[in-house]
């Protein structure tokens, strides 16, 4: 489902119909993913808005690759099984893993970058298990690279529970989706821009960065709102 400046987310199984009555057509509907479900060129394109389209990216802000997955999520929907970290995995697992992410939380996982493309397909849970250590065109996966955060990015896992502080007691510094709620209370770019202050306050308090989600979210309805 990142860090950002001050200011702001499984699988097609190939199968043989065994000929005992059943007529092909119908056994080829049961195989074939649905019509809306989400494709290849939906994950490129989001990972080119959350890392510049770099699927070995690591910033060095706690997510990694190309769709910015934090540790916990990554870990949590399967990734681990290739890799220690998303960075380290291939293009296709990256993909599998996020098709696993997108059937349980929605675009949602990646908020600013998904209403910015306008993504709204479901899961495709036909797409194949990708191989360990290599990409579906059977080359080895990327070598992970350290280097400086692009922006815009956001985490795959909207929540990332850290424990209130003194001088945030809204708690948006815990949990970004509470920033973003708060965010959305704006009724105009004034109101919004103190909201923001108070959030990136918050964030400055624990020493943290604001989450490219949150400041994805902020610069998108800054867009929208009157003055």
């Amino acid at each position: 489902m990142a860090r950002h400046s001050k200011k702001a987310r499984t699988i097609s199984t190939t199968a043989k119909v065994a000929a005992t009555g059943v007529a092909l057509g119908a056994g080829a509907a049961l195989l074939a993913p649905a019509a809306n479900a989400a494709p290849y060129s939906d994950w490129e394109r989001l990972a080119q808005c959350e890392s510049g389209g770099n699927w070995s990216i690591n910033t060095g802000n706690g997510y990694y690759g190309g769709l910015q997955f934090s540790a916990s999520t990554w870990n949590g929907y399967g990734g681990g099984e290739f890799a220690p970290y998303a960075s380290q995995a291939t293009k296709d697992q990256q993909i599998w893993v996020a098709e696993k992410v997108l059937a349980a939380q929605g675009w949602g996982a990646w908020p600013a970058c998904s209403a910015k493309l306008g993504l709204h397909s479901s899961a495709n849970t036909s797409r194949p298990k990708p191989v360990n250590g290599t990409t579906s065109h059977g080359t080895a996966a990327p070598k992970p690279k350290h280097q400086a955060a692009p922006a815009p990015k956001a985490e795959a896992n909207p929540v990332e529970a850290i424990a209130a502080i003194a001088g945030d007691p809204s708690g948006v510094a815990g949990d970004p989706a509470a920033a973003i709620a708060r965010l959305g209370e704006a009724s105009d770019i004034a109101s919004l821009d103190a909201i923001f202050e108070e959030i990136t306050g918050a964030y400055d308090a624990k020493d943290l960065p604001v989450p490219a989600q949150v400041a994805g979210y902020y610069d998108m309805v800054r867009e929208l709102l009157p003055f």
